[in-house]
This record gives structure tokens, sequence and C-alpha cells, in this order.
């Protein structure tokens, strides 16, 4: 008999047996695999975390417990256990729920995440405002071991070791970043320690020594040292934290009995549990990065399924990268932890000298990069566009203030499907083009983009070049990238009734409403810009010649985009001209596929077309 069908709520978890929980988790597992399969997802980190989950939500009082997840790509099972069961099976879908915690989708969802390295700073909030109020809740913060390659994450340690407020942080190792040791020695010392009865002799013992004036507290300090040996806790312990572990984080009953152990530990706590990322499907256990975030797979194989003849943005960047690099040894490229996903794991291994991953830290990625640049090398940083976010002081202040060539390649700007908020690129537009001596560009396509990013290399500027998730458009490939003229677009074709002045990956769109809207009797003339900053301004005003109806179509939110360049432009000049910007109004773009949110947002060819047919009135 299956037991998840009887969870609604953790309240139904903390009546189950214990003996019963190590089939909970299976079940569990089971679940996520074949929904991931149809939906997509991030599968391996999730898979891994079931253990933590399910222990977590049977240990503790939630939802007046507190569980705050890091990225929040491992909180599947969370989702499972906490009244999600029916929903789950549309998880990243057009009306469906979201692959993250989201705090308007559940009370157990006690902070919203996406990005990596915040939970203990939010958790250590919760607890100071728990601790104002005394309501005597706990607070808890998973963090993978990745969030922990970001600085935010030792900013709140510090601050939580100064405050000394209750907070348990769960450092899940899924072996991926931080080493393996869970051997019989370290499960029986771990056990050991987590015991109140050790914890308190430990506690007199340290009081006694220091008690003795400087002998003593050296002899406490010798104590802590010797204790570190055993223990790779040293760095936490020094800034605060009590640190137990490691601990097996697939062993359900390991895990319960540890956490017993810890939840009333005063002070900030750090248990640092070791997981298997893809536990318990072969597939994802022997190729992690592979299913870390998957589209619909064969569960069978673990092929993934659906896979287009065109060739993608991120490989097209990735090939021509390789060929410049070739030809430039000053070229150097720089990742935050995310060398398949942008596309550099091929430079990586070809060039492995000139590659740096910095882990998730994308502030010393861009000053890491001006340094480099300030040394006479040629840096790229490629990010995705949602994480550039975090390092807008360092393109700021110590790039663009300095007027360094360092070039970003931004990756998954404008929708980016099915993960939702957290990760749609639709602001990079807005953020970065307000920065003086920043060149802001965008292919139309997999061909113009090799063009852009010799381009790029060749400004000798500060340089972002912000492209799509996904395929391109098919289009023939030059055997060669071209300098193209720095902050100048092209006619595609011109016409009288209305111009559209396309940016990116909606220029194809445009020239596809263009072909509608002359069924309709509109002739619409068509302007590939290129760039955002600086602006093509002289083109602007040769369309102005063509008709003083001008369209703005853009993958970014509405304000302060592209269009509102124009806008700006057109303002200042006192141009005689009337426009229609087309791009995402002022709100977050939930999930959904981006076919699908291009469509609602009359982002797609047909939606172009509707949307200038209505404003010129026919």
């Amino acid at each position: 008999m299956k037991v998840l069908p009887s969870i609604h709520s953790p309240k139904d978890l903390r009546l189950i047996k214990k003996e019963l929980l190590p089939d909970l988790c299976q079940e569990l597992r089971e679940k996520i695999i074949q929904t991931a399969s149809h939906n997509g997802g991030h599968l391996g980190s999730s898979l891994g975390a079931v253990e933590i989950i399910t222990a977590l939500h049977y240990v503790f009082n939630t939802p007046e417990d507190k569980i705050v997840f890091d990225t929040g790509h491992q909180a599947y099972a969370h989702k499972l256990l906490t009244g999600r069961q029916k929903e789950f099976e549309k998880i990243r879908t057009k009306g469906g729920i979201s692959g993250f915690p989201k705090r308007y989708e559940s009370e157990y969802d006690a902070f919203g995440v996406g990005h990596a390295s915040t939970a203990i700073s939010a958790a250590l909030g919760m607890a100071i405002a728990r601790d104002q109020k005394k309501d005597g809740s706990k607070v808890i913060a998973v963090v993978g071991d990745g969030c922990m390659t970001g600085g935010m994450a030792y900013e709140a340690m510090q601050n939580a070791g100064l405050l000394r407020s209750d907070l348990l942080v769960i450092l899940n190792d899924n072996q991926m970043f931080i080493s393996q040791r869970v051997g019989a020695l370290g499960k029986a010392l771990t056990k050991l320690l987590t015991t109140k009865y050790v914890q308190l002799a430990e506690e007199k013992a340290t009081n006694f020594l220091k008690r003795f004036d400087e002998v003593g507290n050296n002899a406490a300090k010798l104590a802590k040292r010797a204790r570190s040996i055993l223990f790779p806790g040293t760095l936490f312990e020094e800034m605060g934290f009590r640190y137990f572990g490691p601990v097996n984080g697939n062993d359900i009953n390991a895990m319960i009995e540890v956490l017993e152990n810890v939840k009333n530990v005063k002070g900030p706590v750090m248990l640092h549990v070791v997981t298997k990322k893809g536990k318990g499907y072969k597939p994802a256990e022997e190729a992690p990065t592979k299913f870390h975030g998957i589209g619909i797979f064969d569960v069978e194989t673990g092929d993934t399924l659906g896979k287009s003849n065109c060739i993608s943005f991120t490989k097209a960047f990735s090939k021509a990268l390789l060929k410049l690099a070739e030809q430039d040894d000053k070229i150097n490229a720089i990742t935050a932890a995310m060398p398949e996903g942008t596309g550099l794991d091929a430079f990586r291994d070809k060039y492995p000298t000139r590659y740096f991953d910095v882990g998730i830290a994308e502030e010393h990625a861009a000053t890491f990069a001006a340094g480099l640049a300030a040394n006479g090398l040629k840096p790229i940083v490629a990010l995705y566009s949602t994480f550039a976010q975090r390092c807008f002081d360092q393109i700021l202040h110590d790039i663009a203030l300095q007027n360094l060539p360092v070039v970003f390649a931004l990756d998954r700007a404008g929708v980016v499907g099915e993960d939702g908020p957290t990760h749609h690129g639709v602001f990079d537009l807005s953020f970065l083009r307000e920065i003086p001596n920043l060149v802001v560009a965008a292919p139309a396509d997999e061909n113009e983009l090799q063009h852009m990013l010799k381009t790029a290399f060749a400004a000798k500027a500060p340089f972002v070049l912000r492209y799509p998730r996904g395929v391109g458009f098919n289009v023939k490939t030059d055997a060669e990238p071209e300098v193209l003229p720095l902050g100048k677009g092209h006619w595609v074709k011109k016409g009288k009734d209305v111009t559209i002045l396309a940016i990116g990956n909606r220029v194809h769109p445009a020239q596809e409403a263009a072909k509608l809207l002359r069924e309709k009797g509109v002739d619409a003339g068509v302007v590939n810009m290129r760039f955002v900053q600086p602006l093509d301004t002289a083109l602007i005003k040769e369309a102005l010649k063509h008709s003083p109806r001008l369209v703005t179509v853009e993958d970014n939110i509405l304000a302060g985009g592209f269009g509102s360049a124009v806008a700006e432009f057109l303002m200042d000049t006192q141009e005689d001209a009337k426009l229609l910007r087309i791009g995402y109004p002022g709100e977050f773009v939930e999930h959904a596929k981006s076919s699908q949110l291009y469509r609602a947002f009359d982002l797609d060819a047909d939606g172009i077309a509707k949307k200038i047919l209505n404003w010129i009135g026919k």
C-alpha cells in the first residue's frame, strides 16, 4: 500500500511510523522522476534532498517552524509533502505551481527563492523577528554546497555568529563541491557529538578552561583545534556556529536522529549533511550536471526528448568564442558555476589555463575580469541574464567608470520559460543602458551573434552582448565572424505605413509580422537595430522619412528598455512621430513555455501584427 497518497500535510507525515519512512522516500523519488520526465525541471538536486526534507517536516512543527531553501530547486519533495500532490502534476507548466518555493503559493513556503546564497540571510532575519515576537518557533536554512561559494552566505554567517540567535543551517553537500567524508568513524563521532550530554560537557569544559586567564583560553582554543582535525567545521566554528557532521543525508533514520538531537541547541548551528545528487535514479547519479536542470526525457533511458535540429544561441556563442580564442591568446573566459549552461565547457576543455570558474560569485567574477582587463587581457564573463543583476555595482563602478574592455555574454536574456520570474532575463536592457561607456547589444539570430562577439572584442570598451535561451532561427551561418559597425543597425525592409524597430530575437518575428500586415494592406518596414546603446539615432530619423509611425519590439520589460530609449530620443529632439512600444508590462512574468509567453504578451508575429493593426485603426 502506498504511503504518499495519505499525506496531505506534514501533520499527516508526523503520524507515519518511522519504519515506513524509507518507503515514503522511495515513493517521493518515483513521483518526482515521473513528473520531471513530462515537465522537465531540476531533477538531480531534488532527488538528493528527499530524506533531508522528509526528516525536517517529520521533526519540526512546520509551518510554525520555518524552512528556508537556498535557490529552491531541491524543494520538490517539500511541495509533495505540503499539500500539493495534485498540483505537482502540472509543476512548471502554464497555470501550474512553480518549480521554486513561492510565498503566495503555500504557507509552508517561508521565503521565495531562485538565486543562490540568500537563505542564511533570510533565515537570520526570521530568527531575529521570532526573538522579538517571543513566539518560540524554529528557523532552518537548507543550503547547497554550491551556494556556499557565494559571498552573501558568509556575510550572513558572520552576522549570525555575532547575533547568536537560535538558527539551524543545514549544509547539503552533494559531493560536487565539498569533499565527501561519511565513513563509519565520522558517523559514530557525529552521533556522539550531537547528543545533548556531550554538548553540555563540552560547554562546561570550555567555560572551566576560560576561567584560567590566558593559559586557560589558549587551552580552550587548542582543544577546539584538536577537534577540528576530525571535523571539517573549523571555519564555521570560528564564525560563531556550532558545527556537527558530516552525516549521511540519504539515511532517513540518521537524519531524524541527528535533527532531534540538534533542534534545541542554542545559538547558530551548522549541520553538515552529505547526499548523492540524483539519488535513486541511475542516469541522474551518473550525469548529475545534465540532470541538474533538464527538459522532458525518457525515464527508462534518461535520454532527453524533443530536441531541435537548429543550433542553440548558447552553442553558437561557444563555437564563435573558440574560433576567436584560437586567433587571440589574450581572450580569457570567466563564469560563475555555469560552464555547461553558458557554453564555456568547450572553452574550458580546450584552453584550461585561460578559463576561470569563480563559483556562485557574480560580483567577484565582474571585478576579477576588470583586473584582467586592466592588465592587458581580454576577459569575457558569461552569465545568465538574471544573475547579472547581482553584479550591477561592479559593472558600473569597477568596469564602466574605468572604461575597461570587459565583455559580458548574457545568456537566457528575455523570457526563459518554465523557470519563471526568478530566472527571466527581462530587466537587463533597462538596468544596463543607463550606465555610461557601456555598449549594450543584442543579435537577431545565431549568425549575427558570432559577428557581434567579434565586434565586442574589437570595441575595446565595456560591452554587453545579450541573447536568449534555446534554439536560434536556423539561419545560414557565415564562415568567419566579422566586425559590425559599432552602434549601427540596418534595414531589413522599408515600408511606407509603419516601421518596426526590433531588437535581438524579436527581429525575425517582426519580419513575419510585416508579412502578415501586408496581407491586411499595411506596408510595414522592419529595422534590425542591433544596439540599444549607443542608439542608432540616424537610422531612426531615416525611418521617420518613410513613416511617422514607429513601433519598438523587445524581449524586455517596457520600463527603461529599448522602447524607452527610442521614446527619450524622440522627446529630446521633438521629432514629429507616433510611437507604439511592445514588450512586457510593469509586472513579473510567471512561468510557462517561452512560446506561450510570447503569445500572451503579443510578442510573436501574430501578436505584433495584431497590436499594430489595432494601433493604426485597421
